[in-house]
Order: C-alpha cells, then structure tokens, then sequence
C-alpha cells in the first residue's frame, strides 16, 4: 500500500508541477473504401466515414481523462494520404475534399486532422502533382486541415523535382495566409523517411499498412525530465542518462495505459506509443532547459549536439524497454516557436539555422516551426529541405522541415500564432544561392546503405 500511495503522488506531481500530458491521442482512419468517379459522393462518403469512426473521439478521451487525472492535451485524427485514394482529382477538387475534412473536423470537435499529404519518394502521379498544386489553396480556405509530402526516403534518394515543388508551394501558401502571419506553413510539414503511424500533426498520416482504424498516442513530458536532472545534481554522464530512462520509462507506461483505455472506448485496435519530447511555449516544458541541465551554458553552445544526441537515445532506449509498442518517431522535438528556450537562444544570438540543422542530425524529425524572412527565395527554401532531406536518406532516419517564410517578415520581426505553435523569432537564413544546384532536378541516388535487401 505504501507503495502505490507513493505512486499516485508521484502521478500527482507529474501531471500538476512537471507539465506531464498525453500530447494527443490520435485517431487514424483508413479513406481507401472513399473514392467514387463522382466527387459529391465522394465527399460524403469521406464526411461519413470520419463522423462514424471519430464523433466521439473527444468525448472518450475526456472520460479517460477524468478517470485517470491525466491531461490529453490534443485529440485528432489522421486519415490515408489523400492522394492516394483520390488520384484521379485535379487541383480544384482536391480543394474541396480539404474544405469536406475540415467540416468534419469541425463537427468532431477537434482542432487538426491531418493527412492531406502525398509519397512522392521515387516520382509523382499527376494526382500527386496536382495534389501538390492544391496545398496552398487547401491550407488558405481551412481551419483545420494539415499537409505533409514525403519528397525523400533511403530506398529511394531525394526528389529534387518534388522538393522545388514543395518549396513554392511554401511560398504561395505563406502568401495566402499573410493576414495572419503565414499560418498556413505552420500546417505543412516535408518529409524525408515519413513514417506511416507518425500521432503527431502537422506530419501525421495513416499509413497505406495501417488496419481500417486504430488509435495512437504521443506522449510527453520535458518538465518531468528536466526536474530529474535537476534532482540528480551533478553526477557523469553515464549515471545521468539512466536518471533520463527511468524518468521516461515511467512516463511511456502512463501514456500507452491512457492509449490502450481510450482505444478500449472506441472499440478499435490500439497502434503505437509514441514517446517524444515535444515542447510547448510554457515555462518548464522545454527540450532548451533540459540541455543547458545537462550542462551547456545555452542551446547552440559547444556540446550541444552531444547533449542532444545522449538525450534522444535515452529516450528511445527507455521507450522500447517500457513498451512492445512503440512506434511514430520517438526521442526529442525541437521546434523552435513551441519552446520557450529555442526562442530565447535565438533572440541571444546563440542558436543559428546551421546548428539547428547539426542538432537535427541527432534528434527526432528535423527542422521545425522555423520562421525565415518572407523574401527567402523559393529555391533557398528548396536548398534547405534538400540539406535536411540528405541528414535523413544518408542516417536512414525520419526528417522534416516545418518552415515559415513569413511573407513581408525581416530579420528582427516575429510570428505570433498563441497556443502551443507559440512564437517564432524571423531568423537568418544564408544569402548564398542554391538556385543552379536545385533547378538541375531529377533526383539525388539513393545511398549504398540502401542496398540491404
């Protein structure tokens, strides 16, 4: 008894002082039974499918919550990249399937449902083209809708035709949605390695291996981590990545038991857990604070990629012994605008787009929530995703680039979008161009490590 009593205040303390959540539980629905020659009908059966498997996905994760004392923070859904049930669509009907996802995210009442995305690793589809085409304009005329494009895999190298393509549809999309500071960025995420059972949006997506419907969850818990540390005081290195895998095997336990009982509630098979770091703009809740714990005077010192490294194995380590469930893409977020340490090493002039890109190497997904100025030429933003895309195919590890050109933003400027994507500072982006290197097209070869069959 004593025992469990220490648990449960231990649970208590998580949950009300370290800012330990649920950061979503997110439920994926298979759309490949959606399609039909007809687009009203395909729409309908698209809105009918979603309010089928998720008009209570709220509701039961409240009643899961209150019986636990745990706080899910998001509730969302992910759906089959629609671009591959829908091939056949142009542009302008691609627009109003996103319009049909957002009416029914709004009637579900959550606030994200993603997979308007597209796997254009190896080449594209003319579906897949005009997809592509439509993201800009899908983003611009929804609330609630989110993209991903997968430009980039090991098997299969870089798609530098696809890559030049995403990066002006970034540009259009920050225009379009410049009244309210080019938000529509902050909803469209590049991959490279894109996983398919990814719970957390902007990149989520339910994979064309995934069962008709199953739930994930992603989990969280920099403050518990960061308090660890703290409490640990300065012991090796060694000792405090084992203080750093306790700490997340127990928080990995507490997140697969709330995915399992809110599976349980919809009465669908549970998927994976997936247990990252992810940041919010709170105090306390920062992945920034946790390595300069550890020891480095600010985020972007020297030792800060180490840092970063022995963090992410730590988690992933601790994860696979708490769990036979783990999945999506597991170890630690760094966005820049959810963090309240990211956004003040950036002001301080101690964290710079270069040493972002160095930390991306060792981390989970790449570079995030970065806001550029609004005049960053479509072909440096191409540049960018190609570099970050090659730190993915050459480590045969999932990478992203979530970045805002924040259209009429300068250096000195920000992007203020509240709630957790939070605040992002404009940062410096190189005047040196990568034009003649990204409009050559084609695609980069895939790397020796890709020969394994």
């Amino acid at each position: 008894m004593p025992y469990e009593f220490e648990e449960i205040l231990e649970t208590i303390r998580m949950t009300e002082i370290e800012h330990f959540d649920i950061r979503t539980v997110t439920l994926g629905i298979s759309l490949r039974d959606c399609h039909d020659r007809n687009l009203e009908v395909t729409k309908q059966k698209i809105y009918d499918k979603i309010l089928k498997y998720g008009g209570n996905h709220v509701k039961y994760a409240k009643e899961i919550e209150s019986q636990y004392g745990i706080s899910i923070a998001n509730k969302r859904v992910s759906i089959t990249p629609v671009s591959i049930p829908f091939d056949s669509f142009s542009l302008e009907e691609y627009v109003e399937i996103a319009k049909t996802l957002d009416r029914a995210a709004e009637d579900i009442g959550i606030d994200y449902l993603a997979g308007f995305s597209a796997l254009v690793q190896k080449g594209m589809t003319n579906g897949e083209r005009e997809l592509i085409k439509a993201i800009p304009f899908a983003l611009s005329e929804t609330k609630r809708v989110c993209s991903s494009v997968n430009i980039a895999s090991t098997k299969a190298g870089i798609n530098m035709d696809a890559v030049l393509m995403m990066s002006e549809a970034i540009k259009l999309t920050a225009e379009k949605t410049k009244d309210k500071d080019s938000i529509g960025c902050a909803k469209l995420v590049v991959f490279a390695n894109a996983v398919e059972d990814n719970p957390f949006v902007a990149g989520a997506f339910h994979g064309v291996s995934e069962p008709e419907v199953t739930l994930n969850v992603g989990i969280s818990g920099p403050g518990v981590v960061l308090d660890a540390i703290k409490e640990a005081g300065r012991v090796d290195l060694q000792h405090l990545a084992e203080v750093i895998k306790k700490t997340i095997f127990k928080i990995t336990r507490a997140g697969e038991l709330i995915g399992r009982k809110v599976a349980e509630k919809h009465g669908v098979p549970f998927g994976i857990v997936d247990i990252s770091l992810a940041p919010t703009p709170a105090e306390g809740d920062s992945i920034a604070d946790i390595l300069k714990a550890m020891g480095v005077e600010d985020v972007g010192a020297p030792g800060t990629t180490a840092a970063l490294a022995m963090l992410n194995d730590s988690v992933k380590k601790a994860g696979l012994m708490a769990s036979s469930s783990v999945g999506g893409m597991s170890g630690a977020f760094i966005p820049v605008s959810e963090d309240m340490g990211m956004i003040r090493a950036v002001q301080a002039g101690h964290l710079t787009l270069e040493k972002l890109e160095a930390m991306t190497a060792v981390c989970s997904v790449g570079l995030d929530m970065i806001a550029v100025p609004g005049d960053t030429p479509a072909t440096t933003i191409a540049g960018i995703i190609a570099d970050e895309s090659a730190i993915g195919v050459i480590n045969d590890k999932t990478t992203a680039v979530r970045i805002i050109p924040a259209y009429g933003k300068k250096i000195g400027d920000y992007v203020d979008y509240g709630g957790l994507l939070g605040k992002a500072p404009i940062m410096k982006v190189s005047n040196l161009s990568s034009a003649n290197f990204v409009e050559r097209g084609g695609k980069i070869p895939a790397p020796m490590r890709s020969l394994t069959n």
